[in-house]
């Protein structure tokens, strides 16, 4: 009998343990979806979602996923977990690669640069094209195999060698590490690109968002090389390519489509450079701009130069800020040509090779390549504009990666990207 009571205390015991830990993690799990429910609400308050977009709880859908992995990112670095650049670059590095039967892929270096190739199996009767890719993420995230699948598609659909550069990132490896690397490849390319079956005059340099600023900036940096061959044409993909004015149109209609604001242009910039971001709202403010360098930017950049149309949903002259030459002088390579292609001057422009250059509507960096659009076709390139009216900053990228994650838009621009490479 004392047997029976013993054990049924213990039983008794036993099963209100349960209930207890039962209980604790019913409210735990109820706190963090009340948590997770008013972030959801929060972030959809604040969402720059187009009423006209036609994809819009995808892109929705997009949006929450991009803002929860930035705000955990930035949570488990500040409990010491790990750092907010690792997090991220694991993240991205999640996407699984892409192995096509199509075509032979090697893994090289060229300079110390490591290189992947994608040469087409398929036999040829001639040279083909070559295609070297740089890839974006604002100089401290992607890489040859998170862009794998881009590659891929660009040699398999246009039958050319693609070259995709594992350029160094920051801030391992600072600033300008990144545009020696995409430039030492390149010149190793044009050298050597019969060995891989390319024909050294139809070498085209092909990048997205700061891989489009790289694309710009080698590009610019090749005009005066008499002892390589001339590119064949350039392909920039929504390119970042000035901090002079944070306020042109497309600034202020677009505040924060997947979370890319200008805010976070400036915050990826300046951790690039490895400035203080404390930085960051006086250089929005244009505090950062000397008088003389206002007077002689604003004829290259400047929102009188921007189409009507793009102004329809919305635009306020900015208001001018006081100047701090202390600013300026901690923020000055934000000037250079590396960073900001847009500023080269007439006779590099004048030089320049063929364009392929994609904006999207919905994009704080659409008028950048609007801008630069202006300047090429004023010294006479020849430049093919492609402009996704329902596009955002990524949209290239996420097609990509295939049906699920891609848009409209994303599917036109890669095909249109692919038509164009088929002409060169």
């Amino acid at each position: 009998m004392a047997e029976q009571c013993t054990k049924s205390v213990i039983k008794a015991g036993c099963s209100r343990r349960p209930r207890g830990m039962e209980l604790f993690l019913g409210i735990f799990l109820a706190g963090l979806t009340v948590l997770v429910a008013v972030a959801f609400y929060y972030e959809h308050s604040k969402a720059e979602v187009p009423h006209g977009f036609s994809q819009r709880q995808k892109l929705y859908f997009f949006h929450y996923t991009l803002n929860f992995t930035l705000g955990l990112a930035k949570f488990l670095e500040k409990v010491g977990i790990i750092s907010e650049v690792s997090f991220l670059r694991a993240a991205i590095e999640g996407i699984p690669p892409l192995k096509d039967k199509h075509l032979l892929t090697k893994d090289l270096s060229f300079e110390r640069v490591p290189v992947r190739i994608y040469q087409p199996k398929a036999s040829t009767t001639g040279q083909r094209r070559g295609l070297l890719f740089f890839h974006g993420g604002g100089g401290q995230f992607g890489s040859i195999r998170v862009y794998e699948r881009m590659c891929c598609y660009f040699a398999r659909k246009s039958n050319s060698v693609v070259v995709c550069v594992g350029y160094r990132l920051a801030p391992e490896h600072p600033h300008p590490a990144p545009l020696e690397d995409c430039l030492s490849a390149t010149i190793h390319f044009m050298k050597t690109a019969e060995d891989y079956g390319v024909d050294p005059s139809r070498i085209v340099i092909c990048g997205d968002s700061s891989g489009g600023t790289l694309t710009a900036a080698v590009a610019q940096a090749l005009v005066n090389r008499r002892d390589l061959p001339k590119l064949r044409a350039q392909i920039l993909i929504y390119p970042l390519l000035q901090f002079v004015d944070f306020e042109l149109p497309s600034y202020q209609q677009n505040k924060g489509i997947l979370a890319f604001s200008k805010e976070r242009v400036l915050i990826l910039t300046l951790k690039y450079l490895n400035k203080d971001l404390s930085l960051m709202e006086a250089i929005l403010k244009g505090c950062h701009m000397p008088e003389d360098l206002q007077l002689k930017y604003q004829k290259w950049v400047s929102p009188d130069y921007i189409p009507h149309e793009f102004k329809k949903r919305g635009y306020k002259p900015r208001t001018t800020h006081p100047f701090s030459k202390e600013l300026y002088t901690l923020v000055k390579p934000l000037f250079d040509l590396v960073l900001s292609p847009l500023l080269a001057e007439d006779s590099v422009i004048a030089q320049l090779p063929e364009t392929f250059l994609l904006t999207c509507e919905f994009d704080v960096l659409r008028d950048d390549g609007l801008l630069y659009k202006k300047r090429l076709e004023d010294h006479g390139i020849k430049v093919t504009w492609c402009h996704l009216q329902e596009g955002f900053h990524g949209t290239i990228f996420l097609a990509s990666l295939g049906e699920v994650m891609a848009f409209r838009s994303g599917n036109k621009g890669l095909e249109k990207i692919v038509d164009f490479l088929r002409l060169m």
